[in-house]
């Protein structure tokens, strides 16, 4: 029960990721409201977890008032909130830059920067106000690392998660509140699957096949463990942290000759 008596928000937690980590934090104790714009879904799950322990709110990130308004349900709710976990996000499409479309563009970082910043910064006004040593989550990607294995707003956006997040931490430590990411490698989510038209089978084979640890599929669960240990007492001074979980694939010069 790592997250006894916590409150969290995780946004983008209808499916994937979010859904994983919903499902966990319950798990381990925590009060957690799902925030998404999938309302049937996100119901559906919230059901299906237990409306003693969790909750659904509907949330565009894109609007600072549906931000404002889900961080206010919770405090309503649950009295507090000690965990934010900013998770929505959108892949962006892949085309060369000289071809980039500027209102795509403006989207993607419209819920990838800007709606993660937004949530970063009305959790902490919450974590403040009830003088809450809290923790604040956000997902970036190994696309937050290297360049071409992503959309380019996608991965524009991902490099900037990153900065937000060394920034907020600076800001935020004087209140006790710390700030991490975790960036994950490939893995068959509902939204990537939609993404690229293909079957969770043949988004795995094709990470798998990418990837340069063998042997272990990435799934979303692996994340949200992740997400539980930064979320958890177990980090108490890990902050301004990228955790980068993808088999060692950025780390590794993929243009070299293999042993595959």
């Amino acid at each position: 029960m790592r997250l006894e008596g916590k409150v969290a928000i995780i946004t983008g937690a209808a499916s994937g990721i979010g859904e994983a980590a919903a499902r966990l934090f319950v798990e381990n104790g925590a009060r957690v409201v799902i925030a998404d714009i999938q309302d049937e879904l996100g119901i559906q799950v919230a059901t299906s977890i237990g409306l003693e322990q969790c909750s659904y709110k509907h949330c565009d990130v894109r609007d600072e008032n549906q931000i404002r308004e889900t961080v206010r349900f919770a405090l309503e709710k649950y009295g507090k909130v000690d965990v934010m976990f900013s998770n929505a996000g959108v892949l962006g499409h892949q085309t060369s830059i000289l071809d980039m479309d500027a209102k795509e563009f403006d989207e993607t970082l419209s819920i990838n920067l800007r709606g993660m910043t937004l949530a970063v910064k009305h959790a902490a006004c919450a974590m403040v106000e009830k003088g809450t040593c809290g923790s604040i989550i956000c997902t970036a990607s190994v696309s937050a690392c290297i360049g071409g294995v992503a959309a380019h707003s996608y991965t524009i956006s991902k490099h900037a998660v990153v900065g937000l997040v060394r920034s907020a931490s600076s800001d935020l430590g004087r209140h006790g509140i710390r700030v991490n990411c975790i960036s994950p490698y490939g893995m068959a989510t509902p939204s990537v699957c939609k993404a690229y038209n293909s079957t969770p089978d043949e988004i795995e084979a094709d990470c798998n096949y990418r990837s340069t640890l063998k042997g272990v599929t990435l799934k979303p669960k692996q994340i949200a463990e992740a997400a539980l240990f930064l979320a958890s007492d177990e980090s108490s001074f890990v902050s301004g942290h990228n955790l980068v979980v993808d088999g060692g694939f950025t780390v590794v010069d993929h243009s070299a000759p293999s042993n595959k």
